[in-house]
């Protein structure tokens, strides 16, 4: 009686060579004010992203508040606190080949630079896109009513208006999502990735 062949196991090369194709991870910020559009243009891009085999996790700042930064206030160290966390959890996925997908205020330079030297520490890739919608248009858009809270008295500290918002001076894009659609936003994001590689 003859054995039965076995049939060779795939090799470890051509799992290496899939894995690689799609696992190259990074974190994508997007800071910009309230209603600028980051989070429309986030889940735009991990649409596309997705749908070519990319792992990506977009890391909502209301999300993050409620589960992971409960608690915290919106004084500058709460803030602060508030995006070193967000920036530890972005770096980790990255870190695993994760697109991280970040569309959350972080209205303070020293916060948002402190989260790029972790990623550069660790050597792993991140890209700062600031959404330049102008406050004018961000109040008209309103998507969560802060603006008029605001302007009724019902609210305080709302960044860009009563409390300060500190654009970048140098990001790796500006988007002006008030002159163009919100697939074009997610496009220039896209192609920067995929200049860099990451896309």
């Amino acid at each position: 009686m003859r054995a039965a062949r076995m049939t060779p196991p795939q090799t470890q090369t051509t799992q290496t060579i899939q894995e690689t194709d799609v696992t190259t991870g990074a974190t994508v910020w997007l800071t910009g004010l309230p209603s600028a559009g980051k989070t429309t243009i986030a889940h735009e891009l991990a649409g596309r992203l997705r749908a070519e085999g990319h792992r990506v996790e977009v890391l909502d700042g209301d999300e993050i508040r409620e589960f992971l930064s409960a608690g915290l206030g919106f004084s500058r160290e709460d803030r602060h606190t508030n995006v070193q966390r967000i920036g530890f959890v972005a770096e980790l996925l990255a870190r695993n080949g994760v697109l991280a997908l970040v569309p959350v205020i972080a209205p303070y330079q020293d916060s948002r630079e402190a989260v790029r030297k972790r990623h550069q520490a660790n050597g792993t890739a991140y890209v700062e896109i600031h959404v330049a919608t102008p406050v004018e248009v961000c109040s008209e858009r309103d998507v969560k009513g802060l603006y008029a809270k605001q302007a009724a008295g019902e609210l305080k500290g709302l960044t860009g208006v009563d409390d300060p918002y500190e654009a970048p001076e140098s990001p790796d894009l500006r988007i002006e999502s008030q002159n163009q659609t919100v697939q074009e936003s997610a496009a220039s994001v896209y192609a920067l990735l995929s200049e860099r590689g990451l896309a």
